[in-house]
């Protein structure tokens, strides 16, 4: 009973493409009357980018689309492809996405380099040499549903991306061949970069794709990971280079760059508690008592008294002005004494404490002059309630004054 109902869509119904005349589409219109799995790409391919560029199944599938019969519309002489090989996915997708003509048709800005650097990745590689379980364009992208990288529906979408990389990245079961760990998500979703993405919705924070690349995935090795971080942080890049740490940690026998005190995936946010103290990461190097150990405490003391001085004078600033006092001035000043305690941090990646000592000692100077300034304000404050109040007073006891000179001048009338 099944064909006939077929064969009677297939007659009567029409696709209609956006953008285009109404125009028959014999894949759509069969599968979507057919009640199992086939069923899906007719169901999903409403929401697919290519759907919205005009395209249609034939674009890919090949085969006769505006033909009825199943024998035209499906016949290889018609160029019918039907379902890929996975082995041969990406060559697949770049029979159009390799093509500067025909992608400037639909997306002049997509880049037409992907599969190249595809081949140039770890997933790449791996299909080459005949392992299709490692992931290809229909993995991280969907198959029928493909959305824009900006449809936030998207598996791409910087805010998905990760758990996206973690569909196969977090399965023990996938991951156990090849003796990869699968705490990397989890390790992620506690980092500062997650924190910024998610939380503060900073879609230009680092996802997996920022580190390792997307179509070119490769992870970063122990030499190249201060170069991926310096990317973003490129201050921090430029004086770890002239550091002890630069030749220490990078290079043959090197041991990661920047992960070694920040970590990799779970980047925290850092604090003077990664240099001294029961949990400093210094330690894990530096023995107590030792030079350098001594001078990550004292760096660690110089942060931490900045700091505090800086909002010592921030809390007396702020009962001055809401005292209604104007103190303006050294409010724009005490920006400038965070901007040191920043600058301060930064020069703390150098591992020089004679370049660190320099920003602290002029954000302690500014911090005790805006303090002053504030304490300044608040005794002048009290200055003026005390003055306003004698006042009040003066003028209260010449008021009283005055009342008794009129009734003594109203008695001896």
């Amino acid at each position: 009973m099944r064909a006939p109902k077929i064969l009677f869509l297939l007659w009567f119904s029409v696709w209609i493409v956006p953008g285009s005349a109404a125009a028959a589409d014999s894949c759509v219109t069969c599968h979507a009357a057919i009640d199992d799995a086939v069923k899906g790409p007719a169901a999903l391919i409403k929401n697919d980018v290519h759907i919205a560029h005009g395209l249609s199944c034939a674009d890919c599938h090949g085969g006769d689309r505006t033909s009825d019969d199943p024998d035209v519309s499906m016949n290889k002489a018609k160029g019918f492809k039907g379902k890929p090989a996975r082995a041969t996915i990406p060559k697949f997708c770049a029979a159009c996405h390799s093509s500067p003509d025909y992608m400037r048709k639909y997306a002049p800005r997509e880049r037409v380099d992907q599969f190249e650097l595809y081949q140039t990745s770890v997933h790449g590689k791996r299909l080459a040499a005949g392992d299709t379980a490692v992931a290809t364009c229909i993995d991280c992208h969907s198959v029928h549903d493909i959305r824009a990288v900006k449809d936030s529906a998207a598996p791409v979408h910087p805010l998905r991306v990760g758990e996206t990389c973690s569909r196969c990245h977090s399965d023990a079961a996938k991951m156990a061949p090849y003796k990869i760990p699968t705490n990397q998500f989890q390790e992620y979703k506690t980092s500062v970069h997650w924190e910024a993405l998610s939380k503060r919705g900073d879609l230009s924070a680092p996802s997996c794709a920022s580190c390792h690349g997307n179509h070119g995935a490769k992870p970063p090795q122990a030499e190249s990971v201060s170069a991926v971080c310096g990317s973003c942080h490129v201050l921090f890049e430029q004086l770890y280079e002239k550091s002890v740490h630069n030749a220490v940690f990078s290079g043959a026998g090197g041991g990661g760059g920047c992960m070694v005190c920040h970590s990799n995936h779970a980047v925290h946010y850092p604090s003077t508690a990664m240099l001294a103290g029961p949990k400093a990461v210094c330690s894990g190097c530096h023995d107590a008592g030792t030079a350098p150990a001594g001078a990550a405490t004292q760096m660690a003391g110089w942060l931490d008294g900045l700091d505090t001085a800086l909002k010592k004078s921030e809390t007396v600033l702020a009962s001055a002005e809401q005292s209604g006092m104007e103190v303006s001035e050294a409010q724009v000043r005490l920006i400038d004494g965070r901007e040191n305690l920043v600058k301060a941090r930064l020069a703390l990646h150098s591992m020089k404490p004679a370049e660190m000592q320099k920003p602290v000692e002029a954000g302690m100077a500014i911090a005790q002059a805006t303090q002053k300034a504030g304490e300044f304000a608040l005794h002048e404050k009290d200055t003026r309630r005390m003055g306003l109040a004698v006042s009040v007073l003066l003028i209260g006891i010449v008021i009283l004054a005055i009342r008794l000179l009129l009734r003594r001048m109203e008695s001896s009338s």
